[in-house]
């Protein structure tokens, strides 16, 4: 058997001290996240990022850089994600989209308050990703590169 990780992208973005997040239905269970989803088939990574920002939360997201890649292996079902972490600015909120499926608000929240709701944190990679972009991390778009057939 072939070990595939999903391959996912997550928006990291930061306004007055807060971050934009997702509170969202997981496995019945409410969780916190950043927008985040999975690559579609013929997608660039940037573009997904982009899609799926719009999708869970309404506002248009526009990436300026890299703050990392991350493996994750899920401790209870052995599931494993590689996440491009994107950090950027959004604009235009469209209040009358409707958000993704599962995904109950957008919300704005500090650091100091995540760590209060801690066990609500859909993985630790939630917090490693705002962490990474407070250290300052940032990596060219350009470091991707999408090789045509």
């Amino acid at each position: 058997m072939v070990w595939k990780p999903h391959a996912t992208v997550a928006a990291i973005v930061e306004r007055d001290n807060q971050f934009l997040l997702v509170e969202e239905i997981v496995n019945d269970e409410s969780v916190i996240n950043q927008p985040a989803g999975h690559l579609d088939p013929d997608e660039s990574l940037i573009d997904a990022v982009i899609r799926e920002t719009r999708e869970e939360t309404a506002w248009r997201f526009t990436p300026e850089a890299i703050t990392g890649i991350y493996l994750w292996k899920h401790p209870h079902n052995g599931e494993s994600f590689l996440r491009v972490a994107f950090c950027g600015s959004c604009d235009d909120h469209d209040t009358a989209q409707p958000l993704d499926d599962g995904i109950q608000a957008a919300v704005w929240k500090t650091r100091v308050e995540l760590l209060q709701q801690q066990e609500k944190l859909r993985s630790p990679m939630v917090i490693n990703c705002i962490d990474d972009y407070l250290a300052g991390k940032r990596f060219p778009l350009d470091l991707l590169i999408d090789v045509a057939p």
